[in-house]
C-alpha cells in the first residue's frame, strides 16, 4: 500500500484532529479513566523504548519514528472507528534498556493506560519480553528491531508480530559484499560475540556455518557477557590467530570498547564487521576515524526509493538537526502497519485488529511488508560501511552509495 493510498483511506471525509502530546515518562494514562472506551476517546497505542541505558542509541530513533507516524495520521484526520473519527494517542515509556522494566511497563500500559495496541522496543532483549506479555494479555503488538529467527524461537505467537531482517541473511551479507567488491583476504575469520539472544544465535550457530559455506575458516570464537568492558585478552587471541577478518556482535558500548582496545595494541584487522552495536550513529561519533571501514548489516537507505523514504529522512534531519538512522524507517513502518490495521478493522476489538495485522501486504517506507504464518515480515538486508561518519551502502553493488573501503584504515 502506497502512502498516498493509505492517507486517502485514513483521511477521507474526516475532520481534522489535533495531534496528541507524547508521554515520555511513567505509565500514567492520558485521558484514560479505566472505563470502556467510547466514541469520544482516542485510540491508545503504547510502547516502551530505550531512552536511557546501554541501548539508548536506538531509543531516540524509535521515539521519533513512532511519533512521526502518529502525527501524520492525526494530521490526516485520525482513524474512523465505528463511524466516528478518532485521534491516536501515543504513550512512550523509557524502559531503561532493562527487560524487567519492559515487562512491568507493558503490564501497566495494558492495565492502567488501557492501550488498544502496542508497539515494540529494540533488540530481542527488550522486544521479546514485551511481546510475551502482550501475547498473554491478548493485545495486538507490532515490533521491529529484532531478527526474525530470534523472535520466532520464543514461542508460537498469536498477538505479536515482527518486521525485521533475517539473521541468516545478515550473517551472509558481509561475505557477499567482500566477493562482489573483489576483496581478497586470507579467508580466516575470528568471531567475538556477546551472550545475548541475537549474539548467541549469530555467533555460535550462524556465522561459523556461513563462513564455512563461503569458503572461510573460523580461526577462533569467543563469547563474552553483554556488559563486558575489558576485551584485551580476546583481542590478543584474535590478533595472534592471524585472521584478516573479525566478526563482532555486541551492544554499542562493547563495540566501541573493542575497536578502541584494538587500536590501543596497534592492531587493525583488514576487515571488521560489527553487527548491532555499530549501527547507531553514536558508534561513529564515539570513535571518529576509528569507525571508518567498519561494516554493518543494514536494511534501509533513503536512496532505495520506497514510498516516503526520502521524505522521512528529510523530515527527521530538518526537525532534529541530526543524522538520520535506518531505525526511523522500521519504527515508522511498524506504527503505520499497526494503524493501517486499526483502520482496516474499523473497530477497537483486539481480535479484529490482530486479524487485520495478519492481512498486511504492502510497500511501506522500509520496504515490502507481508507477514508469514509465524508472524514475521522479512525485509531485505544490505551491507553498509562507516566512512567519515556516514553509513555508505557497499552491497549489493547496484544499490551502492559509495566505494568499498579496504583495508580498514
Amino acid at each position: 500500500m502506497h502512502l498516498s493510498t493509505r492517507r486517502r483511506r485514513l483521511a477521507g471525509g474526516l475532520a481534522f484532529i489535533t495531534a496528541t502530546a507524547l508521554a515520555l515518562t511513567g505509565c500514567s494514562p492520558i485521558g484514560a479513566d479505566g472505563e470502556t472506551s467510547d466514541s469520544s476517546e482516542p485510540i491508545r497505542i503504547g510502547a516502551t523504548i530505550p531512552l536511557s541505558g546501554t541501548l539508548a542509541g536506538f531509543g531516540s530513533f524509535l521515539q521519533w519514528g513512532y511519533q512521526h507516524a502518529v502525527d501524520e495520521v492525526n494530521a490526516a484526520g485520525g482513524i474512523m472507528i465505528d463511524g466516528t473519527a478518532r485521534e491516536v494517542e501515543l504513550t512512550l515509556v523509557d524502559d531503561k534498556s532493562d527487560p524487567n522494566e519492559v515487562t512491568s511497563s507493558i503490564k501497566t500500559l495494558i492495565s492502567s493506560t488501557n492501550v488498544d495496541a502496542l508497539l515494540g522496543s529494540c533488540t530481542p532483549d527488550l522486544v521479546n519480553p514485551g511481546a510475551v506479555v502482550a501475547d498473554a494479555q491478548g493485545v495486538p503488538f507490532v515490533a521491529e528491531c529484532t531478527p526474525i529467527e530470534v523472535f520466532k524461537s520464543v514461542k508460537e505467537w498469536t498477538y505479536a508480530w515482527d518486521i525485521f531482517f533475517s539473521v541468516a541473511d545478515q550473517a551472509v551479507a558481509p561475505f557477499e559484499a567482500l566477493e562482489a567488491n573483489g576483496i581478497e583476504t586470507n579467508k580466516q575469520v575470528f568471531i567475538l560475540h556477546d551472550n545475548g539472544p541475537d549474539g548467541q544465535a549469530i555467533g555460535n550457530e550462524i556465522w561459523p556455518v556461513v563462513a564455512e559455506e563461503q569458503g572461510y575458516t573460523v580461526a577462533g570464537n569467543i563469547e563474552f557477557p553483554a556488559d563486558n568492558t575489558d576485551f584485551s585478552a580476546a583481542i590478543q587471541k584474535a590478533k595472534e590467530s592471524g585472521a584478516d577478518i573479525v566478526l563482532i556482535s555486541s551492544i554499542t558500548p562493547a563495540a566501541i570498547s573493542i575497536r578502541k582496545q584494538m587500536a590501543a595494541i596497534g592492531w587493525t584487522p583488514k576487515v571488521i564487521v560489527a553487527e548491532k552495536g555499530a549501527e547507531p550513529v553514536q558508534f561513529a561519533e564515539a570513535l571518529g576515524d576509528l569507525a571508518d571501514g567498519i561494516i554493518v548489516g543494514a536494511y534501509w537507505d533513503p536512496s532505495f526509493g520506497y514510498p516516503g523514504a526520502e521524505e522521512l529522512k528529510d523530515a527527521f534531519e530538518s526537525e532534529t538537526g541530526l543524522t538520520s538512522s535506518q531505525h526511523i524507517a522500521d519504527s515508522y513502518t511498524a506504527a503505520m502497519v499497526l494503524m493501517d490495521a486499526i483502520a482496516a478493522a474499523g473497530s477497537l476489538d483486539k481480535d479484529e485488529i490482530n486479524d487485520a495485522i495478519g492481512e498486511t501486504d504492502g510497500i511501506y517506507a522500509v520496504g515490502p511488508v507481508k507477514f508469514d504464518d509465524e508472524h514475521a515480515a522479512k525485509i531485505p538486508v544490505v551491507s553498509s560501511q562507516w566512512q567519515d561518519g556516514v553509513p555508505i551502502i557497499v552491497w549489493p553493488t547496484d544499490q551502492a552509495t559509495g566505494d568499498f573501503l579496504f583495508p580498514v584504515p
